[in-house]
């Protein structure tokens, strides 16, 4: 399990893996259906209802079949007990749920793919994530930066225009140099931007044509139905069919808002001359809603009743939408029976199901009569044990082995945690024999980590005495038995603590054969602080060839406050000779050998 998903249960993260792999067939057939819906209607209007409620589809399709096989997961482990020895023997009662069989896991095949995968749809949804609350933050920047209020003549026109529409929201009209579009910003409190050069590039017929159509989004709550659009996308960014989807719905949006601004001006020859000019103007960010969105060739030709290029196709529109769906239908099927393939019956079981019929008979047509007390084994003859049934062996082997190792009671996530990540009765037993007890956390922990029985015994070996918690701590950070060896070589006995944060700062053997070498004795401490402070065998040598003894506390003075053989050759220059060390680190901490700074 990797670093981002290891907080995640094997459960959780096979529902997640899963579903992100379901939604590849289900977003291709959600938005195929609404390519073939959208292509019967009209209306934009109705076109853009189709795509917003495919894109609500999108969304809760991974929901609910992380939920569904969350659930189905759960009720895939059972435990089977096996009967007492004073109890008669029953015909076992098999009892098979299609749905529950139909989604049981194959963790063997996708237990090492799935966290991978998982990790990086979150790295992806981070980075979107980050990239839209980015944007927005800029956004805010550069309108409180460079927007002023409205003059009075542009705020009395956009009054009026408001008024016409019905709208009694309470919105800002301001006017702005960074962009060339008019635009609609915020949510709750919505901002209407007028560029400059739209108020003097424009006619007043055209301003107010535009400024309706900004207010149309207003009025139909765009800027809210933007926002869910960015939030999907960010959450199921490796689909191509949610970016198709979220462009369909902008590009609808804009006509939309055009039949608005029209009914409204009533002059489409002069919306479309609007549309034109600030087309050529056009820089405006993606996060607001501009004049100028949408494909502008297919709103003009629309705008003047023209027959837009490639409006004949519909008909092919029609029969792909439909091959498509079809498509990812098969696909969704196949993929289905990749994830859970269709139980495989056994001889054995077929069997064990022939003798439970017969038993039964038998049991119904033989008087009941009372049992026979079971004879006493001989010495001579000792009597076999009875033989159980196949799968009642088989189903409750793991549990009782792990009951018998010392972990019982175990919850059905502990249970497909330990077995993933291949917790054996054999492991347990062997960590226990050494003098551990962890809990059941802790041995999952120990088994991802690689906290062997051989591990825990060289370092005893060694003399290193530790809990559970420090062994999985030594293990991360990649403490092994011929670490601490070489450390014991070169005179140090680290405790256990000790040895972590050396493997952490670097802290090696050979580190601490070169120190020696120099003649100097550090501590464990001492040598935690030099490596923590850069100190290097190279660096001590610079100052020994400059003259100098010092113990470690000065040493690490020295390179803290950045005494190098430099700053003494400089030192030596101004004609400081022979200044012991403690006087070189004031006159560092001073900068009284510092160039001036320039005024």
């Amino acid at each position: 399990m990797t670093s981002l998903t290891h907080w995640l249960s094997p459960s959780m993260l096979h529902s997640l893996g899963w579903t992100l792999l379901h939604f590849l067939w289900q977003g291709a057939a959600i938005a195929a259906l609404a390519a073939v819906l959208m292509s019967l209607c009209r209306q934009a209007s109705s076109r853009y209802i189709l795509a917003v409620g495919a894109l609500v589809l999108m969304l809760a399709a991974p929901i609910a079949t992380f939920f569904f096989l969350t659930s189905s997961s759960d009720a895939t482990v059972v435990a089977t007990s096996i009967p007492a020895a004073d109890q008669p023997l029953r015909a076992p009662k098999v009892v098979v749920s299609p749905s529950k069989e139909i989604f049981r896991f194959s963790w063997s095949q996708d237990a090492l793919a799935l966290p991978w995968l998982v990790e990086a749809w979150l790295l992806g949804v981070a980075f979107f994530s980050l990239r839209s609350a980015g944007g927005f933050v800029l956004l805010e920047r550069e309108r409180r930066r460079q927007s002023i209020a409205a003059s009075d003549s542009v705020l009395r026109m956009c009054r009026n225009l408001q008024s016409r529409l019905g709208l009694d929201r309470t919105i800002r009209y301001c006017e702005c140099q960074w962009l060339q579009a008019p635009a609609v910003i915020g949510w709750f409190r919505p901002i209407v931007l007028l560029p400059v050069t739209a108020l003097t590039g424009l006619s007043e017929e055209q301003l107010q044509s535009i400024i309706v159509h900004e207010l149309a989004h207003i009025q139909r709550l765009d800027p809210f139905v933007n926002l869910f659009q960015i939030s999907v996308e960010s959450l199921l960014f490796y689909h191509p069919a949610v970016w198709w989807m979220n462009k369909r719905i902008r590009a609808e949006r804009e006509h939309c808002c055009d039949d608005v601004a029209v009914s409204l001006c009533g002059n489409p020859v002069e919306y479309a001359r609007a549309l034109t000019l600030i087309e050529e103007w056009r820089n405006a960010p993606a996060l607001a809603m501009a004049a100028n969105g949408g494909p502008l060739s297919e709103r003009i030709f629309r705008l003047l009743g023209l027959k837009a290029i490639g409006s004949g196709t519909r008909s092919i529109g029609l029969s792909g939408g439909i091959l498509c769906l079809t498509a990812a239908l098969v696909a969704g099927n196949a993929l289905l029976g990749i994830a859970y393939p269709k139980p495989i019956v056994h001889a054995s079981q077929i069997a064990l199901a022939h003798l439970s019929q017969s038993t039964a008979a038998a049991a119904q047509s033989t008087p009941a009569v009372a049992p026979a007390p079971a004879a006493k084994p001989s010495a001579a003859h000792p009597q076999t044990a009875p033989q159980t049934a196949p799968e009642a062996a088989s189903s409750g082997s793991y549990i009782d082995a792990m009951k018998a190792a010392g972990l019982g009671d175990l919850t059905i996530d502990q249970l497909i945690e330990m077995k993933t990540q291949g917790v054996t009765p054999e492991y347990v037993r062997d960590v226990r024999g050494l003098g551990l007890n962890p809990d059941e956390d802790q041995i999952v922990s120990m088994r991802i980590q690689g906290v062997s029985s051989e591990y825990v015994r060289s370092l005893k070996e060694k003399g290193i005495q530790a809990d559970v918690d420090q062994l999985i701590s030594m293990r991360i950070q990649g403490v092994t038995p011929a670490y601490v060896q070489g450390l014991h070589d070169q005179g140090l006995q680290p405790d256990v603590d000790n040895l972590v944060s050396m493997r952490i700062q670097g802290v090696t053997p050979e580190y601490v054969r070169d120190v020696h070498a120099l003649g100097l004795k550090p501590t464990v401490d001492d040598f935690i602080s030099m490596r923590i402070q850069g100190v290097t065998p190279e660096y001590i040598k610079g100052l020994q060839s400059a003259g100098y003894k010092f113990d470690v506390e000065e040493l690490v003075s020295a390179k803290i406050q950045g005494v190098t053989p430099e700053f003494i050759e400089r030192a030596r220059k101004h004609g400081f000779q022979n200044v012991p060390l403690d006087k070189l680190i004031q006159l560092k901490e001073m900068g009284i050998l510092e160039p001036p700074a320039e005024l």
